[in-house]
């Protein structure tokens, strides 16, 4: 039987409803430690609690801690499984899968319903995970993202819903498998990344949401603060309002790596049009393109990157990998 860790770091899953209010709440005691009998059917496991924090209080620092710890315990365990809030945790499991040099399984995996809610979700996906880390073809296959009967990569996967409970998905590829009563099913199978092994985050970036009718003065006042990076999310294939080239330039001049996405949740970013703003005049410029990566993501990767490197050819690079 596999020895698995199985570490909270708080959110909906280890959260209460209030029956009177429908107010969800923390409690003192994770709500499905009562239940890690029912686990032991699948695994050895052993629990430890990290964070109680709901899942906007995550930070990279945070998200750091988590996985120094996933570190130090790596050769005594056969596997990992993480429940966190279902708000920031594709980032965590991006970061985690970005920094942890193993290929052993790690899971990570949140509820959309608490533990005391008419069809919680809590219990079910708990379950799944723990099957999903104690499977040998989880081995080498990164950090996964494990809800609602499906497998996610930490790459790939998003919360697309504020309620439903079928929220994750992965839209550009879809899950890398499925979870039936009696087995699991992985249809996909994930490429070697590169990995980016790193002790602190020091450095600030930001990320920005293109609208219409953009103007430079949100990039004006950006590059008068210190900052080590910028993520932009841009309109289709990767382009911007004409008046934000000249902060942009400015930024670029400043050694400022600047990386754009698109605001849409499938494709790529691409240099086609060449007009003021148009993508291939942004890479003409020295803004670094990424290969699919959602806005937060690639702010996350940044943030990595830059513990590396500043040299902005050196990040060109890095962004071409996924």
């Amino acid at each position: 039987m596999k020895k698995i860790l199985l570490i909270h770091t708080g959110g909906t899953i280890s959260m209460l409803e209030n029956k009177e209010t429908g107010e969800v709440y923390t409690t003192n005691k994770h709500p499905l430690s009562e239940a890690t009998y029912i686990l032991q059917e699948f695994a050895d496991v052993e629990e430890k609690i990290i964070f109680s924090l709901p899942s906007p209080h995550i930070t990279p620092d945070h998200m750091l801690e988590l996985g120094k710890l996933i570190n130090s315990e790596m050769d005594n365990y056969d596997g990992f499984v993480v429940t966190h809030g279902t708000d920031t945790l594709e980032e965590t499991a991006y970061f985690l899968d970005l920094m942890l040099v193993t290929k052993k399984p790690v899971i990570i995996t949140g509820a959309m319903r608490s533990s005391n809610e008419i069809g919680s979700d809590a219990l079910y996906n708990l379950i799944s995970s723990i099957r999903v880390a104690s499977d040998e073809r989880a081995i080498e296959q990164g950090v996964l993202v494990v809800m609602n009967d499906e497998i996610h990569t930490a790459a790939n996967v998003t919360k697309t819903s504020t309620s439903n409970v079928a929220t994750f998905k992965s839209p550009q590829y879809g899950p890398i498998g499925i979870i039936t009563k009696d087995s699991l099913l992985f249809h996909h199978q994930i490429l070697k990344r590169k990995k980016y092994v790193v002790s602190s985050i020091t450095k600030k970036v930001l990320l920005l949401r293109a609208f219409a009718g953009m103007d430079g003065e949100i990039f004006e006042a950006i590059n008068e603060r210190s900052i080590d990076g910028l993520v932009v999310e841009g309109f289709g294939q990767g382009n911007l309002p004409k008046d934000v080239i000249p902060p942009l330039k400015k930024m670029i001049a400043n050694n400022i790596p600047i990386v754009l996405v698109s605001r849409c949740f499938q494709g790529i970013v691409q240099p086609t049009y060449s007009y003021d703003g148009g993508g291939k005049h942004l890479k003409d410029m020295g803004i670094i393109f990424t290969n699919g990566l959602t806005g937060p993501k690639a702010r996350i990767k940044l943030l990595l990157a830059l513990e590396q490197t500043n040299d902005l050819q050196k990040l060109h690079m890095m962004f071409q990998i996924d």
